[in-house]
């Protein structure tokens, strides 16, 4: 589904957002919208944290691989 690769890709980026902070304790996301309390940077930071509620139902779902007639990975 689209919205699944969407919520995976800022679920990346805010991962490697998380990483720079642990790794340089530089905040990517708040340097580019102006520091951490920009309205920008919390509207990503609020994003990525609806993304990662969304990917916990990914775990959830069943994936069918192929047609219907084939088994299913679960």
């Amino acid at each position: 589904m689209l919205i699944d690769k969407i919520a995976l890709s800022l679920l990346i980026i805010g991962g490697i957002n998380w990483g720079s902070v642990g790794l340089f304790q530089f905040d990517i996301v708040g340097w580019i919208f102006g520091g951490m309390d920009s309205i920008g940077a919390r509207i990503v930071f609020v994003l990525v944290g609806l993304c990662a509620l969304w990917c916990v139902s990914i775990l959830f779902r069943h994936i069918t691989v192929g047609d219907e007639n084939r088994d299913r990975i679960e």
